[in-house]
Parts: structure tokens; C-alpha cells; sequence
């Protein structure tokens, strides 16, 4: 890494056409943008691009090849669907799937027990296309909840119901449950749902509860201490996962999902569900000349006696995917993306009372362009993709439809750099090309 506000090493090219950064935007300066004439025009061939996170927080090495590798098949179930012609929504949940069905995420299989000793998730994926959102908050007995948040978007792109009745974007709790099995989604028990590991986290932080409540708020440094070994350990500290997508078209989608907060009070739902909190898409229009996407990660937090507290209340009271989605229209992507963490996040009056603002980000924008001297009938889309996070790490991964296989990487703060109070920014530009007819 550079520095905490410039991208880490060479930009990568997914598709072998990487370029410096300059002091404008790529996407502002390497291309012409193409206007409206391409709008009635149709693409051949199949592509697109995908970046995924497995979340914010605390990445042990001992288990960083998990992490990648659950990236890289998230990655790829993405790029599958893009090739075989899905829209950029359809891609981005594919991803999701992938994501939440490893046990070593916070999310689907494996997430967090709450205080009842159950699993409630939270989900959500909005389509830049249509603008339509879907999601799900504290929802039990569902395998993969961003499938239920996908046919919510699908069902109200349908219009009104019966009677002229508005469909529903969000459902909670059991009434969510009861929605996705009488659409076909098959429920799972939530007994199937836990794994080896959460269980055993949850024992361990029932302990640990029942341990702070009886003993005095002192013995600092012997906490301390315990919190450093355990992380060293292994035990890590992880929250939201999610993806952004943008298929050949140009339609750009996102999507998070969430086990939450480990012994979180039941009905609590995070940022992974909460509009403009957890992600957000927009294609582009005659105001906004790049399309966006993004993804939030909040973090379980570790405090003293290890008592947990979620950061994803951090991202619903600064609505922070919406606040980087506004902030990528200006022309300098990585400055724009600076800002924002460090204004609208980092600094914001809305975190004023916290000592560390944790959580990370993904964003991609993009534009449809043609050369400075362009074929007739060749175009392409520029993509510019960033990662941002205050936490001690992040692991993401990307890929495009033309790649043999996904990038990973765990991008770190900086030794001797505080995390809630520091931040590191990352990224890479892709080109993706198609023919026009």
C-alpha cells in the first residue's frame, strides 16, 4: 500500500489495459463518453465485471486462503451467470448465494447466533437498472436470505397486486419467513443453518457476558491481552458481506447480507437491510453521467471484556452506500471516495459521540465510452472499481467474463495506524469491450 488516500501499487486490469492513476478520473479522461446514440443500439456477446467482500473487520492469516478462495467462487458464480446473458441483478445475487453458503462468513450458513441462541440475517440488492429494491431483516429459516430480497425486487417490478395494492421491497421476521416459502423459496431449520464454529462462538460469548456482568469494569490490560491472543488465534471479527456487478450493457446492481451482530437482541435488523444503508445501484442518467454500485461491511466491534457492539448502526445513521454512490459523479473517483469516508463517515455529526467509526466499502462506476478515434461498430464500457475501509482489514475480490480467474486480495491498514480513526482506499480500472450492431 502507498498511502491511506492513494491506491495501493499499480492499478490491475482485469482485462490487461491497465492505466496510472492521474489527477482527474480515468473514466474522465481515457475515453470519450458515448451519448444517447448508443441507447437503441444492441451489444453482442457476453461480459461484465464483478467485485465482491467478504466483509470488513478483522482478517487472521491463518485463515486468509478462506477468504480468498470463498471470493473467488463468488467471483465466478457471478461471471457464469454474466455469460450466459443474465442482467447485472441476476449476476449479483448469484454472488451473494456463493458468499453466504460458505461457513466462514458472516452470512446465511454459519452466521451469528443471537441472544436466543437463533439465526436471524438480514439482506438486501438493488438493481441500478430499474431502481427497484428488495430486502429481508431478521429473517429465520431461510438458507440464503438475498434470494428472498431478489424476488422481493422481482415481484414489485411486476406492479401493483390485487386491488391496487403496493408490493412489498422489505418484510421482516416471520412475516418474511412465511412470504419466501408460499414464493417457492424452501425454508431450512435453523438448527441446519449453524455450523461447528458459530456454536461454539456463541458459548464462548455467552461466557464472556456472563463473566462481564458479575466482574468489575477494570483489569484493562488483562482484557487487553485476551482480546490481542484470541485474535491471533484465528477467532477473527466479521460482518456484511456483498457484491457490485455491472454487466455488458452497462446495468449496474448491488447487494449485502448479514448474519448481524454475535448475541444481538431478536428482531434487530443492520445496516445489510436498510435502504441507502447497505447498498445501493444507480444506472446512469441525464443528471448523473456514471452508473454506481455499492456495498457496505460494518464490523462486530470488540470492546473491553469483550463485550460486542455493531458498527452497522454506524452505516444506518450515516446512510453511507447512498453517500458514496452521490460522491462517485464527481470527476476524481479516489478523491471523491476519500471525502466521503473521511466526512461523511469518519467525521460525520451523525457519529459525533463515537471513538472509532468502523466499516468498508466497495464501489464500481462505469460509463459507456468509445475510443478517441473509435471503430463504427465497436464500444466498451470503462469501469472504475474501489475498496475503502476503516477497519484493520478487508478481503475482496474481482473478475471480469473475459478472465480465466478471480483476483483476491486482504487489503490492510498501515502498521501504527488506528483503525476507526484511519482509512485505506484501493483499486483498479477494467475495459470491457462488444461489438454493436
Amino acid at each position: 500500500m502507498i498511502g491511506l488516500s492513494s491506491y495501493a501499487g499499480v492499478m490491475e486490469s482485469v482485462m490487461n489495459s491497465a492505466e496510472e492513476q492521474q489527477p482527474s478520473s480515468p473514466l474522465a479522461n481515457a475515453w470519450s463518453k458515448k451519448q444517447d446514440s448508443s441507447k437503441n443500439q444492441k451489444t453482442k456477446g457476453v461480459g461484465g465485471f464483478v467485485l465482491v467482500h467478504a466483509g470488513a473487520g478483522y482478517h487472521s492469516e491463518s485463515k486468509a486462503k478462506e477468504y480468498k478462495h470463498v471470493c473467488k467462487r463468488a467471483c465466478q458464480r457471478a461471471v457464469d451467470q454474466l455469460k450466459a446473458g443474465a442482467l447485472a441483478v441476476e449476476a449479483v445475487a448469484a454472488a451473494l448465494v456463493e458468499l453466504e453458503d460458505s461457513p466462514f462468513t458472516n452470512a446465511g450458513m454459519g452466521s451469528n447466533l443471537n441472544l436466543s441462541g437463533e439465526i436471524e440475517c438480514d439482506a438486501s440488492i438493488m438493481d441500478g437498472k430499474s431502481l427497484h429494491y428488495g430486502a429481508v431483516g431478521a429473517i429465520s429459516g431461510i438458507k440464503n436470505p438475498v434470494l428472498v430480497a431478489n424476488r422481493l425486487l422481482s415481484e414489485a417490478q411486476k406492479g401493483k397486486l390485487s386491488a391496487g395494492r403496493i408490493p412489498p421491497c422489505f418484510l421482516v421476521g416471520l412475516g418474511a419467513h412465511d412470504w419466501a416459502v408460499s414464493h417457492g423459496i424452501p425454508p431450512c431449520p435453523s438448527e441446519k443453518m449453524a455450523t461447528k464454529f458459530s456454536l461454539s462462538a456463541y458459548k464462548r460469548n455467552k461466557r464472556k457476558m456472563e463473566l462481564a456482568e458479575k466482574m468489575d469494569m477494570g483489569h484493562n490490560q488483562t482484557k487487553k491481552r485476551r482480546q490481542s491472543s484470541e485474535n491471533e488465534n484465528g477467532s477473527g471479527c466479521l460482518d456484511t458481506v456483498g457484491a457490485v456487478v455491472v454487466d455488458l450493457e452497462g446495468n449496474v446492481a448491488a447487494a449485502v447480507s448479514s448474519g448481524g451482530l454475535a448475541m444481538k437482541h431478536s428482531g434487530r435488523v443492520g445496516q445489510a437491510a436498510h435502504y441507502g444503508c447497505g447498498c445501493w445501484a444507480e444506472n446512469a442518467c441525464n443528471m448523473n453521467p456514471y452508473s454506481t454500485a455499492v456495498s457496505t461491511s460494518g464490523i462486530l466491534q470488540h470492546t473491553l471484556y469483550n463485550r460486542l457492539c455493531s458498527c452497522g448502526e454506524h452505516l444506518i445513521r450515516t446512510m453511507l452506500a447512498r453517500e458514496c454512490s452521490a460522491a462517485m459523479q464527481s470527476e476524481d473517483a479516489h478523491q471523491a471516495l476519500l471525502e466521503a469516508m473521511q466526512n461523511k463517515f469518519i467525521s460525520s455529526p451523525f457519529l459525533a459521540s463515537e471513538d472509532r467509526v468502523l466499516g468498508g466499502v466497495i464501489v464500481l462506476r462505469c460509463c459507456r465510452c468509445v475510443e478517441a478515434q473509435p471503430s463504427q461498430n465497436i464500444q466498451g464500457i470503462l469501469v472504475e472499481f474501489l475498496w475503502s475501509h476503516t477497519t484493520e482489514s478487508m478481503c475482496v475480490g474481482y473478475m471480469s467474463a473475459q478472465d480465466s480467474k478471480a483476483k483476491t486480495h486482504i487489503s490492510r491498514l498501515p502498521p501504527g495506524t488506528v483503525p476507526g480513526q484511519s482509512l485505506a482506499i484501493e483499486g483498479g480500472v477494467c475495459r470491457l469491450m462488444s461489438v454493436v450492431e
